[in-house]
């Protein structure tokens, strides 16, 4: 990448409907837009695959690839395909199947991703944060080690801390992009099981911390259902920041300012919220947001 666009690249980090929500916000700028998706999910139906074909959770990846379909195609129907009935295929998504099959002809996650990428006519880079499987582990303030997302979701109060089971590498192509951006976005989304787990590769953790781009947080429009509700903003964003090595986030994103958190912290507020689901981001809201933040910054 020469260095005239080397610093216009925006990258999102997250997992599930938040990161393709952001996303699909920032699909105009195409291919300037990488994505770099958890695959530590073990719910549904990228769970029951993982249980028995030991790959990386695909489910988040396919979210993502869902939201940024402008144009339906005859491609995209058979990607988005859910099975129904009594079969062992009840539940299970095509997509993931076919990433899954991917995977299996020997072909990289990540150029399994770029295949259907090109199918489906998707210009943002999708970058899953591994190419190796691992499970997302909590420890909670008692000791108890919790294994799985669905179990972390499960849990009635947050976690003492997180960790990956096994320790596995960092895709290198998401590392070569947090190097080369302008802007990186943590969020929205559920913070312990979507936003969490990157953050936990050593290579992601120096990589956010040495980057030269500025980081914002973009915070979630209501209370997650999971753990993480009883979290606050000022907690969320030191567990993000000792994630990085301690590299401190520039600029809270949000529907309004938050009066518990530090003043060293910048906040934007805006109206963001869907007119039709007000815990829901409108796109075109968090886009000229994310727009403004951009010619800030200039």
């Amino acid at each position: 990448m020469n260095n005239k666009n080397q610093r216009t690249n925006i990258i999102a980090i997250g997992g599930g409907h938040g990161l393709g929500r952001m996303l699909s916000a920032l699909n105009e700028c195409g291919d300037q837009v990488t994505g770099i998706v958890t695959t530590t999910d073990n719910g549904g139906s990228t769970g029951r695959i993982r249980a028995c074909q030991d790959c990386i959770a695909w489910g988040d990846t396919r979210n993502c690839l869902n939201q940024l379909i402008t144009e339906p195609s005859i491609g995209s129907m058979i990607f988005e395909y859910r099975f129904k009935g009594n079969s062992e295929l009840n539940g299970h998504n095509l997509g993931n199947l076919m990433l899954t099959a991917l995977d299996n002809m020997s072909i990289r996650p990540l150029e399994a991703i770029n295949l259907i990428r090109n199918m489906l006519n998707v210009s943002t880079h999708i970058i899953p944060m591994s190419e190796y499987p691992a499970d997302l582990i909590a420890q909670t303030h008692a000791g108890q080690i919790i294994s799985g997302e669905t179990n972390i979701d499960n849990l009635k109060e947050p976690p003492a801390l997180l960790m990956l089971k096994p320790i596995v590498p960092a895709t290198k192509e998401a590392i070569q992009a947090i190097n080369d951006a302008k802007l990186v976005i943590l969020g929205p989304g559920s913070f312990l099981t979507s936003v969490m787990p990157p953050l936990l590769l050593p290579e992601i953790n120096r990589a956010l911390e040495c980057t030269p781009a500025r980081i914002i947080f973009v915070r979630n429009l209501s209370k997650e259902a999971g753990p993480a509700k009883k979290m606050t903003l000022s907690t969320i964003l030191k567990w993000c920041e000792r994630s990085m090595g301690g590299r401190k986030i520039n600029l809270v994103l949000g529907p309004d300012n938050d009066e518990t958190i530090e003043e060293v912290y910048q906040q934007v507020s805006v109206d963001l919220a869907s007119v039709s689901h007000q815990w829901r981001h409108d796109r075109d809201k968090l886009s000229q947001a994310i727009k403004e933040i951009l010619l800030g910054d200039e």
